[in-house]
Parts: C-alpha cells; structure tokens; sequence
C-alpha cells in the first residue's frame, strides 16, 4: 500500500486495484486534438506561419490531413471507450490516478521524450494519464499528494462520475485536510 493509499483509506475509501478499459482513448483524443487545433489555428498558420510554434503546426497540419470518416470513426470509439467506463463508474465511485506519467523536468525541456526507456511518439504522450480523462469528459481534479526526492512537487488526480463534480469536490477537499501537502512548500532548487 502506497502512503496515499492510506490517506484514502483513513477517508473511509475502500481502495482497489482496478482499471478500467482504455481502448483507442489514445487514438480518439489525438484525432480530437488535431480537428480543434485545424479548427482554430489554420488561418494563423496560412497568415504568421513563422509565429506558431513547431509543436502547434504539428497539431494542426494532423488536423488537415483528418477525413470526416476518420472524424466520426473517432466519435464512435469515444462513444464505446464512454460507456464502457461508465459501466466500470457504477461499481467504483472514483478513479485515482496519477497526474502525469513522468515527474517534474527541467524548464528548459520542452518536453517528455522518453519514459523510463519507452520513447513518446508525440510531444503529448507524456501526458496520457490527463488525457485519457479529457476525452471522457469526466470530473476531475488534481491536487498535491507529496514530493519527489529532489523536493518537486507531485499531483494525484480524481475523477468522478458524470456529473458528479461535487463528490469529486469533496474528496479532494477531504484529501487535502488529511495530508496537508498543499501547505507545504517544496525545496527550492537553484
């Protein structure tokens, strides 16, 4: 059992190991992702090309190159990977998860190339345990659950049913009063 295990459990949360079925949450928010960004950025991109980042024209020319079949092949699979974490949802009231795959990096790194010898595909990947919850539309809120060795700070999310963004609430306001990490301050690193 981890130390937030036991936090949850002295909230009188009955904490399994459980995971519910993730299938194609990977491929439906990348279409999803890429649809908006066209969506909103491609009269930038034709008029200040030279203005947008190298990681937002990768967005956007992905949204241009999508279909309308591809577009609705994504909204079907969101539908399925919907319901069948609805149904996972009836028999467990939360999902605890981490908020990010890797720890905090430095600033000057752009992003997360590579975990723990897995290289990401995409300048996105290393946020896969956000976006999972992001395409489900589920509530959910991240709140400090500790510290790394180097004093960097760490976020455990919580995600609720549909609609039930007042429990979420509550749990999280009930986690922070136990552990109390939200008034610590990590070490400052030079």
């Amino acid at each position: 059992m981890t130390r937030n295990e036991g936090f949850f459990e002295s909230l009188g949360c009955e904490v399994v190991d459980a995971v519910p079925d993730f299938t194609d949450a990977d491929e439906v928010f990348k279409v999803w992702r890429a649809w908006r960004f066209e969506l909103a950025y491609a009269k930038l991109l034709e008029t200040h090309p030279d203005q947008i980042k190298d990681t937002v024209v990768w967005n956007i020319k992905a949204g241009m190159k999508l279909s309308g079949p591809q577009i609705g092949d994504a909204e079907i699979k969101r539908t399925a990977l919907y319901q069948r974490v609805r149904e996972f949802m009836e028999t467990y009231e939360f999902l605890i998860l981490p908020v990010n795959q890797a720890l905090p990096f430095d600033v000057k790194q752009h992003y997360i190339t590579e975990i723990d010898g897995v290289k990401m595909e995409t300048y996105i990947d290393w946020m896969r345990s956000c976006y999972y919850i992001s395409v489900l539309g589920l509530p959910a809120i991240s709140v400090p659950c500790g510290f790394t060795p180097d004093g960097l700070p760490v976020g455990v999310q919580i995600v609720g049913r549909h609609q039930d963004d007042f429990g979420v609430l509550q749990l999280a306001h009930a986690f922070e009063q136990a552990t109390g990490f939200w008034k610590q301050k990590p070490t400052v690193i030079e």
